[in-house]
């Protein structure tokens, strides 16, 4: 036994320091050797579909079937759910489900033309059979949940959600409501599709525009009430559903800007500032430099418009808006009087 020294330590074996020199040499030269880790590359979830059939469904309104051309099985999904349209110009665009969930060898989709819009209902309304369409999905941001008692509220296309749940509420026999409401009959898609007797139609041109009365009339406690359509709607009917029913709704279009404050943008890249009043957001002020900016649902739920924060804080105003690096311009703004974007 090797003796210790002054301080009780003990000389350390030459035997075991050359063993222990040797064991760490190998395995440098193992690693050395050993093939470099592949890089991770993100997955493509992304469909190759084809237009199955494109069919004029209202006022503006065109249905459009998308399959896979060699009539391979899709993916599930459940009322409520949506596909991700990317399409040829670059632009994403969500589209509720509306076809049979059942049907697993095609989804379909209705799209009502917006001229002005941003211009993905007119590249939309642009297809024909036979033509290539890539999406990804399906997701559900809408989710149709069990209950016994439902009363339904769909606007013009916010039809499209609501019709798979009328038909999955009147299959498991719910007892259930719909009013479904428009411009014109003639506005109004799949209304030979929904089934007779629990439907009330009310037309601005033959009734007037509703009131939450109208829309929801005296709900049963226990109701779950789920609403699709304009935003002025949805108000409504937010306003009035009592404290013993539970709302589900789904907007089809921006909603109100609620205490905002003016601030500036600054695009980095562009070399722009722009000024974001306090009852715009900041992608719309962005579109009007930079038409070409990505965006799609602009609710703040699909991720398409985050961009990079370079500087300044952000008043994060969407659940899926997290972190100070990135935020998303459809609807959340900056705390300060100014933020610089990686545009």
């Amino acid at each position: 036994m090797i003796p210790p020294d002054l301080r009780g330590r003990r000389e350390r074996d030459p035997f075991w320091v050359a063993v222990n020199a040797a064991f760490n040499g190998i395995q440098r030269f193992r690693a050395l050797r050993a093939p470099a880790a592949p890089a991770v590359r993100p997955v493509d979830r992304t469909m190759r579909l084809t237009v199955l059939e494109a069919r004029p469904e209202a006022d503006d309104v065109v249905s459009l079937r998308l399959g896979a051309a060699d009539g391979r099985v899709l993916p599930g999904w459940q009322p409520g759910g949506h596909l991700d349209v990317l399409l040829p110009s670059g632009r994403r665009r969500q589209y509720s489900l509306c076809g049979d969930p059942a049907d697993r060898r095609a989804y379909r989709i209705a799209v009502r033309r917006l001229p002005d819009g941003g211009g993905g209902s007119v590249e939309m309304h642009g297809l024909r059979e036979g033509d290539p369409v890539a999406v990804q999905g399906p997701r559900n941001a809408f989710p149709f949940l069990a209950h016994e008692r439902y009363a339904f509220v769909a606007g013009g296309i916010g039809i499209t959600p609501i019709l798979p749940m009328v038909a999955a509420a009147d299959r498991f026999g719910a007892d259930w409501s719909l009013v479904y409401t428009g411009r014109t009959r003639a506005s109004l898609p799949f209304l030979d599709e929904l089934p007779a007797g629990r439907v009330t139609v009310r037309t601005d041109d033959e009734h007037g525009v509703p009131s939450a009365a109208d829309l929801l009339g005296d709900v049963p406690d226990g109701t779950a009430v789920y609403c699709c359509g304009p935003a002025p709607m949805i108000d409504a009917v937010r306003a009035s559903v009592g404290l013993d029913a539970t709302l589900h709704y789904e907007r089809f279009a921006p909603p109100p800007i609620v205490g905002g404050r003016p601030f500036e943008v600054e695009l980095r890249r562009s070399g722009r500032t722009l000024p974001v009043p306090a009852d715009r957001s900041a992608l719309d002020v962005i579109r009007d430099a930079l038409p070409d900016v990505a965006y799609s649902c602009r609710q703040g739920f699909c991720g398409t418009c985050r961009t990079g924060v370079l500087a300044g804080a952000v008043d994060d105003r969407a659940p899926s808006d997290q972190g100070d690096d990135s935020m998303l311009v459809c609807v959340s703004r900056a705390t300060g009087g100014r933020i610089t974007l990686d545009l």
